[in-house]
């Protein structure tokens, strides 16, 4: 496994990157929505940099999870919100880190409980590997390869953490 330095990642040129690819994928004004939490601040990134004049949406998956009932007894819910009917619409999908495909299976499920949309177009800024479901993204800011005991977090400020569950 390549050792990926993540204090050295350049999250900033990530996003533009990110921004840039999914320009050249999208032909008219598509609607943003991010996952809570973690994709919200990467989805007024992306909302910013693609220069989209709709308010973007934000899903909360918690009831929507799988494994809701072996998670958090006390999870933090957010409210879900979409500024426009979805049906027919081009959708950009943001979350901050791809793993298992759970949490993009989960906002898919709430996703079309909102309507149909035309499309979906995934966008992660980091893909740690290891998938469950057979799920990938559209657009990837950086892909990087962790074992299921390794785990990277991301803050709002762009500050990317790495911890391993062996390290003592």
């Amino acid at each position: 496994m390549k050792e990926d330095r993540l204090d050295q990642l350049p999250v900033e040129d990530l996003l533009g990157s990110m921004a840039e690819s999914l320009k050249a994928l999208l032909d008219n004004q598509p609607l943003i929505v991010a996952i809570q939490t973690g994709g919200v601040w990467i989805a007024e990134h992306l909302h910013r940099k693609l220069q989209i004049e709709e308010s973007m949406g934000a899903l909360d998956i918690s009831f929507y999870r799988d494994d809701f009932s072996q998670i958090d007894m006390n999870p933090k819910v957010h409210e879900s919100y979409l500024p426009e009917p979805i049906d027919d619409r081009h959708v950009i999908l943001v979350d901050d880190i791809l793993h298992t495909g759970r949490t993009v299976r989960a906002a898919l499920n709430e996703l079309f409980a909102w309507g149909r949309p035309a499309s979906v177009t995934l966008a992660v800024l980091l893909d740690r590997g290891n998938r469950e479901l057979p799920l990938s993204a559209d657009v990837v800011g950086h892909r990087m390869s962790l074992r299921n005991d390794q785990f990277v977090k991301i803050s709002p400020s762009g500050q990317l953490t790495y911890s391993d569950l062996n390290y003592h």
